[in-house]
């Protein structure tokens, strides 16, 4: 063989072997080794959700603090906190109802789905003592320590 064959082949051996390299490289490896495409979003890749808060939504740090009123335009408590699930959705909404009788205070816990919102205000379907009556959530959990 002559020098210009050899160099010819080497040089079509690399030529057809770098996209496979360049895929290696610039593709992620899953957990089990396996290239994955290199659009799909990884965890050190942030992802985008919209330029702009939806209808539907509703941002925590204007819920905080936010007076809850009943059907009727009473004043029924207070947002005191919102719990998320690992995957980051609301678990419950936690109200405080604030003092009964001249008695402490009392969180209770609703479905984000419960509470309503129309213009800017938040509405619940119970009375103040219904909430009352409810269970108090603890936001510790003395057990585990969780919260």
């Amino acid at each position: 063989m002559s020098k210009a064959t050899i160099t010819a082949a080497v040089a079509a051996l690399l030529l057809t072997t770098a996209p496979l390299t360049y895929a290696q490289t610039a593709g992620n490896r899953g957990t089990s080794g396996a290239i994955e495409s290199s659009h799909e979003t990884t965890a050190t890749e942030p992802s985008p959700v919209g330029e702009m808060i939806q209808p539907d939504q509703v941002r925590a740090s204007k819920m905080l603090g936010s007076t809850v009123y009943d059907l009727h335009n009473r004043d029924i408590g207070k947002v005191g906190d919102l719990v998320l699930n690992r995957d980051g959705k609301v678990a419950a909404v936690v109200v405080d109802v604030g003092s009964f009788l001249g008695m402490g205070g009392k969180n209770v816990a609703v479905r984000m789905s419960d509470l309503k919102t129309d213009n800017n205000r938040l509405t619940l379907d119970m009375t103040k003592e219904q909430l009352q009556q409810a269970n108090n959530y603890e936001l510790e959990n003395k057990t585990t320590g969780a919260g």
